[in-house]
């Protein structure tokens, strides 16, 4: 009885050692990416949940990075439809402020950053007419589209690789 544990401790001890070394060497995408030069993608960004939604796009900002990181130039459009578009305004309602102020913070941050770093991000103005958004209030960074399903058909036709994001 008394091997097992030893036995199960002495494999949990080398699979230890073992991590530190992996988890400094980033995986690779050589296989899928093979002679890119260019990652053209567009965004698809439908979110509701505003914790969510700051997720996502700090991912994106990963990917973004795993890109330049692998010698392929990022080319990302992101196109906001649906409930995303709530948390997108700097005059937000007082219920999303109150209970969401950590996550609109964060999500006015990274659409910040994807700015600077030259992503083209796009707010559907028919989903801020569903949801009662003032286009006037859009966070810096951001222009407003006249249908985001028609931007991505244009952006698609372009060349360009639908990532959905929901």
């Amino acid at each position: 009885m008394t091997r097992i544990p030893t036995l199960f401790a002495a494999l949990l001890l080398g699979l230890t050692l073992l991590l530190p070394a992996h988890a400094d060497t980033p995986a690779s995408d050589a296989r899928a990416l093979g002679d890119l030069k260019r990652g053209q993608g567009v965004f698809l960004v439908d979110i509701g949940a505003p914790n969510k939604l700051a997720f996502y796009l700090e991912v994106i900002e990963g990917t973004h990075a795993n890109l330049l990181r692998q010698d392929v130039t990022p080319d990302f459009v992101l196109v906001y439809i649906g409930p995303s578009v709530k948390y997108l305004s700097r005059a937000p309602d007082e219920d999303s402020l109150f209970e969401h102020q950590d996550a609109l913070e964060r999500i006015a941050a990274s659409i910040a950053r994807l700015d600077a770093l030259g992503v083209r991000q796009e707010v559907c103005a028919v989903a801020t007419r569903v949801f009662g958004i003032d286009n006037d209030s859009l966070l810096p960074g951001l222009s407003l589209v006249g249908d985001g399903f028609v931007s991505l058909i244009g952006w698609q036709a372009q060349g360009y690789h639908l990532v959905p994001v929901f």
